[in-house]
């Protein structure tokens, strides 16, 4: 097993402001303030590429851009989770710009791991104990695999990191945004991070910081799916309402990999199945499936996605996915072999109609912030590095071109001019809208609700009629789900009373193939600091929902969905274990009546994940 990977030094963000002036531990305080032309929220594949491009042009072009990039996780990658096939055109695109030729599967070549490129494509639909081929020629062209790889995305994301601390983009690891600050004629200029150092009981402990103000004439969100305050941006905005968007619909995936015996290990394979054990019949409508792939040196990566529209509160995705390694076609796979690695996290599922307005004065969403996943082709790694690409093309031609440009620079000036309108660089959606990214998406627009609606069998069919023959073309637009109250269905409404359904009963777990969750959360690493506020917060206006609708409705959904072991009822009272949590974010979207407000704890808490 991976070790737990916590820091024992002082955090480089606080060291660096430590040199300007020190931080007095008083909350009434005001934050010290660091200026950057451009300010970039997370760091994976999006908010990555997006900074070495901003470096790249600075370098061919002349005029340079302050960048600096936050990550909450202790360090580039810990919280980076993925299947991971990856189509690797925008990487290629991306490093294209390089002067020196660069191979980055040299940059993930490692004794543990390393890029694999697909050797065989499989797609299976499963029965309860056997399974039906689909054969490749009809399948989407989008499920094909050709030129792809096998890879661990939290290593690429390392990869990327380091390119870009190489280029000088200022990373801080370990820091997590909190609160995105606002102009007075309320334009994004920046976010603050989380004061850290204080207690349960709110109290300041000896280790108390305040929190820092990054100030950005440009601040671009990559928080991956269901990001904090990606969603806050979006609400405040009425961004989806602004583009005529469906809500966002939510998968979560729930992952292992495995170390196996030279004589299991197929390199390069790739599976993907439907049925067992999400799907019974043709009509079901549970919306997901499964992965399974073969790396070098010796892994199997395997996993369980499931759509949150589902509506029975007795299913446990956790217990479905150990219910799926016990398929034949599946633990054949996995015998002999060990478990290392486990972890979870929730996907974009919505696609072309969900997507938000992508722009806003003073910045932009990119990546699985915005929702550019595609569910059918199951990937979003490629969307998401295109997305930091234009992005960062965008903004530099926003800041750094035209007369006095370099005038108006940080470096030039020291700090924020106070003319800086914080622009609304509207160039960005333009741009994405005319790149392959919306023509990927768009071929697959309605796929999503003709599972909704029509169950697998009617999914597969609408997919093939769709990826094959009219490629989003078709001149009628399948409507979002609209529940018994009116309205656009979110994931959590669309779960049922648990009086419409029996309870489940799962399998106990053997220890070998299939296991209990608290011995697979040790797998993930996972850490917080034990003395801190939980991030895990009721909303005021439905506190009263978790004991008298939660419970006495839907029989405590939420004790079987989070894939942490995170909310138990104990004498009918909820309590929250959030030292658990994994940052799926999946409870802030299945909650009944989405009762918990997903914060941010003390950066560098949560997973630390090594090779997912």
């Amino acid at each position: 097993m991976f070790p737990i990977l916590r820091s024992t030094t002082k955090p480089r963000l606080y060291r660096h402001l430590s040199r300007i002036t020190p931080i007095r531990a008083m909350s009434s305080e005001p934050r010290e303030s660091m200026p950057y032309d451009v300010a970039i929220i997370g760091g994976g594949p999006a908010g990555l590429a997006s900074a070495i491009r901003l470096k790249q042009l600075s370098a061919s072009k002349g005029v340079e851009l302050s960048v600096c990039l936050l990550e909450k996780g202790n360090e580039i990658g810990a919280h980076i989770l993925s299947g991971n096939v990856f189509d690797p055109k925008a990487l290629n695109e991306l490093l294209s710009h390089e002067e020196v030729e660069v191979d980055w599967k040299d940059g993930l070549r490692g004794e543990d791991s390393y890029a694999t490129p697909v050797s065989e494509d499989k797609f299976l639909v499963l029965t309860e104990s056997g399974e039906y081929t689909i054969p490749n020629a009809l399948l989407p062209n989008q499920l094909h695999n050709e030129g792809n790889y096998i890879l661990s995305l939290s290593k690429l994301t390392r990869y990327l990191g380091k390119l870009a601390e190489e280029k000088g983009v200022e990373i801080y690891a370990g820091f997590a945004a909190d609160e995105v600050l606002y102009t007075d004629d309320g334009k994004v200029r920046g976010v603050a991070t989380k004061d850290v150092g204080i207690s349960k009981e709110g109290e300041q402990k000896d280790t108390f910081e305040r929190g820092v103000e990054l100030i950005a004439r440009q601040t671009l969100f990559a928080e991956g799916a269901r990001g904090s305050c990606s969603e806050s941006i979006i609400s405040k905005f009425d961004l989806r309402k602004q583009n005529g968007a469906s809500v966002q619909h939510f998968g979560l995936g729930i992952k292992e990999v495995w170390e196996v015996p030279e004589e299991t290990f197929k390199k390069g394979f790739v599976q993907h199945t439907l049925g067992f054990p999400l799907q019974s019949s043709p009509f079901d409508k549970v919306y997901g499936g499964s992965f399974l792939y073969h790396q070098e040196p010796n892994l199997v990566l395997c996993g369980l996605v499931i759509g949150l529209d589902y509506e029975n509160p007795y299913i446990n995705p956790y217990q479905e996915f150990q219910r799926w390694k016990t398929h034949p076609a599946i633990k054949s796979h996995l015998e002999g072999g060990t478990c290392i690695q486990y972890g979870a996290r929730v996907l974009n599922e919505g696609g072309y109609h969900s997507l938000p307005k992508l722009t806003f004065p003073g910045g932009m969403l990119l990546g699985c912030s915005a929702g550019f996943l595609n569910a059918v082709k199951i990937k979003g790694s490629h969307c998401a590095i295109k997305s930091g690409i234009v992005a960062a093309e965008a903004v530099y031609d926003s800041l750094a071109t035209g007369d006095g440009a370099e005038d108006k620079t940080v470096a030039t000036l020291g700090e924020i001019s106070p003319e800086e309108e914080f622009e609304e660089v509207t160039e960005y959606a333009d741009r994405m809208e005319k790149s392959w990214v919306f023509d990927e998406l768009k071929e697959v627009r309605n796929c999503h609700e003709a599972f909704s609606k029509w169950g697998v069998g009617g999914g597969l069919v609408y997919t093939g009629l769709a990826a094959h023959i009219t490629k989003g073309r078709e001149p009628w637009t399948l409507p979002a789900s609209v529940g018994s109250e009116g309205g656009l269905h979110t994931d959590s409404k669309s779960t049922k009373p648990a009086n419409e359904f029996e309870p489940i009963e799962y399998p106990a777990p053997d220890g070998k193939l299939t296991f209990d969750l608290l011995t697979n959360l040790q797998r993930s690493g996972t850490y917080h600091e034990d003395d801190q506020p939980s991030h895990l917060k009721i909303k005021p206006d439905v506190a009263s929902v978790p004991e008298s609708i939660s419970l006495q409705v839907y029989a405590a959904p939420e004790t079987r969905f989070c894939p942490a072991g995170v909310y138990e009822y104990v004498d009918e009272k909820l309590v929250i274990n959030a030292q658990n949590c994994i940052h799926c974010k999946c409870c802030s979207i299945k909650m009944p009546h989405e009762y918990i407000n997903w914060t941010v704890p003390e950066g560098g808490g949560g997973p630390q994940y090594q090779v997912m």
